[in-house]
């Protein structure tokens, strides 16, 4: 079973303290619990390296949250094929 972290939160309508927090604890689980076979870091993936907070600006859909179509082929490259062998 694989696990997918939750992306950026931050500028979005939805960002909030407490949404940051419990997104920062989900991800903190997915990577460290080891629960999952494999663990898929789409935080990493789309996130942005001057603000690990926020999404990549060229990789959302206009609201900070969602990705858009070039987000999503980097989520999909993020994915390690092998681990549906």
């Amino acid at each position: 079973m694989c696990g997918g972290t939750i992306g950026p939160i931050k500028e979005s309508f939805y960002y909030k303290d407490f949404r940051e927090a419990a997104r920062d604890s989900v991800n903190k689980w997915i990577r460290n619990s080891g629960r999952f076979d494999a663990v898929i870091d789409f935080d990493k993936a789309i996130r942005n390296p001057q603000d690990t907070l926020v999404i990549l600006s060229e990789a959302h859909s206009g609201d900070y949250l969602h990705p858009n179509e070039l987000g999503y082929e980097i989520m999909g490259k993020a994915i390690d094929l092998s681990l549906f062998e």
